[in-house]
């Protein structure tokens, strides 16, 4: 028998939930920095230092981001299942309406990322951080509203 957390979903979800907190913050914290911060280093860096330093973070970073990415994207799908509810009325709530444009956002990221990392295609759009970013941003907003 499964046990159940006070808001009513088992343990699993609230276990899942967090790894998947965890994972987004991993992943947006690696595009805050990158967007506010280390897209700035030319700045004061000549085009060589900043290409080495650059490449000194980034190569830790492809260790560990892009699969917190697939965990967020794998974690955020459950949730969403979990979390959906069923169409009522023939209609989405205002709930189900941010929680399918979130999860859309989110699957766009994990698609591009998945992309990447697995087959080595480069995005021909949008090739910075900046969209991405503005992505997590949106996202992290349609959470804050979801439950309004």
């Amino acid at each position: 028998m499964l046990k159940f957390h006070k808001k009513g979903f088992p343990i699993t979800y609230t276990f899942i939930h967090t790894i998947h907190i965890f994972s987004v913050f991993i992943y947006g914290g690696f595009l805050f920095v990158d967007v506010l911060f280390l897209s700035k280093m030319n700045q004061t860096l000549s085009d060589a230092e900043h290409t080495k330093a650059r490449e000194a973070i980034m190569m830790h970073v492809r260790k560990v981001v892009p699969y917190a990415l697939m965990v967020a994207v794998a974690s955020g799908l459950y949730l969403f299942s979990q979390a959906f509810g069923k169409i009522e009325n023939g209609a989405l709530s205002y709930f189900q309406t941010l929680l399918s444009i979130k999860a859309f956002f989110g699957l766009w990221l994990g698609l591009r990322g998945i992309n990447q990392k697995l087959f080595k295609i480069n995005p021909w759009v949008f090739k910075s951080h900046f969209f991405p970013f503005s992505l997590v941003v949106i996202i992290i907003l349609l959470s804050q509203f979801m439950y309004l």
